[in-house]
């Protein structure tokens, strides 16, 4: 995977760039910059708000934070957008890990 300045760098010639905003925010994650990869799990939504694996790994990692129902609104989110496009599988994953989240 590219390092976190590298990805910063290409997202400063597109940024705007899904891919590259959703590496980020998985580089970010893997640094423990917890704040900064959900915000940038949040600009992914922003840019492409049917790409559902930022939702997914939005809600991981907020559950790993111990935040527990803002997950299940990602979860929430998430399946909304993988209805709208058809997206089964993804729809069921979420919904199988938003079962895991309880109430």
């Amino acid at each position: 995977m590219p390092s976190i300045e590298k990805i910063e760098e290409l997202l400063e010639r597109e940024p705007n760039d899904v891919f590259l905003n959703f590496g980020l925010a998985m580089a970010l994650r893997s640094a423990g910059r917890e704040d900064e990869s959900l915000a940038r799990f949040d600009r992914t939504c922003e840019i492409e708000p049917t790409y559902v694996a930022a939702y997914f790994q939005k809600a991981v990692l907020l559950e790993q934070m111990g935040r527990s129902g803002e997950a299940r609104g990602a979860l929430e989110s998430g399946i909304d957008q993988a209805r709208k496009i058809g997206d089964q599988h993804s729809e069921g994953e979420m919904r199988e890990y938003l079962e895991t989240l309880g109430s």
